[in-house]
């Protein structure tokens, strides 16, 4: 029998972890990029949760924490510096994994490549499906013909656009943005710790990431302007204005934003959707259900690939069913994350002086718990 051919379009998380599944199980993938190579970046990300097995049973778990970042605190600053509280963060036991977004993504892409077909400089402008197949235009290559295809092009989803509508109809705005930008090796004294400050609707994260340290800034601000994705001017802008008047390090985090060509910016938003597939065209990851600020979305993205891989294995020649199925599964999971999203906002960026003294006892309650688990996992 004739392989089924499945184009999944995006190479980040979701894509080449899908892309490996599928091959293991029968299926002709095709990975289309529009990147002309991965993407590169230092964002660290936790493999935990139902991702821990998916990763086992690739046989990348190893390699994943000879990647791991060093970091194992988080040390929490007040509006001027000052230290509140130290929080430990992991162990060498802890059943998760925290590594760069980068070193992930290159890690699933080996693991995918030699049974999978790779394009990159590229995406799908077109879509047109029919009961037999999906004929799909792209921007640089030839048309081609697939038995399906997978959006898992991520928040900002192309698939999602052409095949269900403008990304209007289901981004929900957190009123936050989130901004990102790479510093000198020597930003950090001490590679293991994380640095949190916070003041009210401002956040900033100094994370020693593993090779290449990180400012993360995550903000409100007094009204959401308009969001172009290419204003980089605007995003500097907004990131300064954002953060004036912030003592400890900001002036000179954000002079390092400010000197960066192509520093990260984006509202932090939700994607919800009343369904994720509409014919022969599914979606994984972050472009069907992205959960903003709870850094479940790569473990959710492997778990979503495995799910739906197993499914179409399980239900060969039904699409139909196996995306119900597939779907049915991961809101299981993705749900009662996206419930909670509103509640954490509030307390990772409070909007007020007393909001941030709740926050704060939250934290210490919370560290008291995890040096109790950090003591009996090392005591096992």
């Amino acid at each position: 029998m004739k392989k089924p051919e499945v184009l999944i379009v995006g190479a980040g998380i979701a894509g080449p972890a899908l892309a490996y599944w599928l091959s293991r199980n029968g299926c002709r993938p095709t990975v289309v990029e529009q990147s002309r190579q991965l993407r590169s970046g230092g964002s660290a990300i936790v493999v935990k949760g139902p991702a821990i097995p998916v990763a086992e049973r690739m046989g990348i778990l190893q390699q994943l924490r000879e990647r791991a970042t060093r970091n194992r605190s988080l040390t929490l600053l007040d509006a001027d510096g000052g230290r509140i509280l130290q929080l430990p963060l992991t162990s060498d036991d802890a059943p998760t994994v925290e590594v760069t977004r980068a070193d992930l993504s290159e890690v699933l892409h080996r693991s995918a490549q030699t049974e999978a077909e790779f394009v990159f400089d590229d995406t799908v402008t077109a879509l047109d499906q029919d009961g037999g197949g999906v004929e799909v235009t792209f921007r640089r290559s030839p048309p081609r013909r697939f038995d399906l295809v997978v959006g898992a092009d991520g928040m900002h989803s192309t698939v999602r656009r052409l095949m269900f509508g403008p990304e209007r109809q289901f981004v929900r705005d957190l009123g936050l943005y989130g901004a990102t930008v790479p510093l000198a090796p020597d930003a950090v004294e001490d590679p293991t710790e994380m640095t949190m400050l916070t003041a009210p609707n401002r956040m900033l994260v100094v994370h020693p990431s593993r090779t290449t340290p990180l400012a993360v800034f995550t903000f409100r601000v007094t009204q959401l302007a308009p969001h172009d994705r290419k204003d980089i001017a605007l995003h500097k802008q907004t990131v300064a204005d954002a953060y004036a008047g912030v003592g400890w390090r900001a002036p000179e985090l954000v002079a390092a934003y400010l000197d960066h060509p192509a520093p990260f910016f984006d509202p932090l938003t939700t994607v919800r959707m009343p369904s994720w597939s509409r014919g022969r065209v599914v979606l994984l990851g972050d472009a069907a259900a992205a959960t903003a600020l709870l850094g479940d979305g790569s473990s959710m993205a492997m778990a979503g690939a495995y799910a739906l891989a197993e499914e179409l294995a399980a239900h060969p020649g039904g699409h139909a069913r196996a995306f119900a199925a597939y779907e049915a599964r991961l809101r299981r999971e993705v749900g009662p994350r996206q419930r909670r999203v509103g509640l954490l906002s509030r307390l990772m960026v409070p909007r007020t002086r007393p909001g941030l003294a709740v926050r704060n006892t939250v934290a210490r309650a919370v560290g008291r718990t995890s040096r109790i688990a950090v003591r009996e996992a090392a005591n096992r």
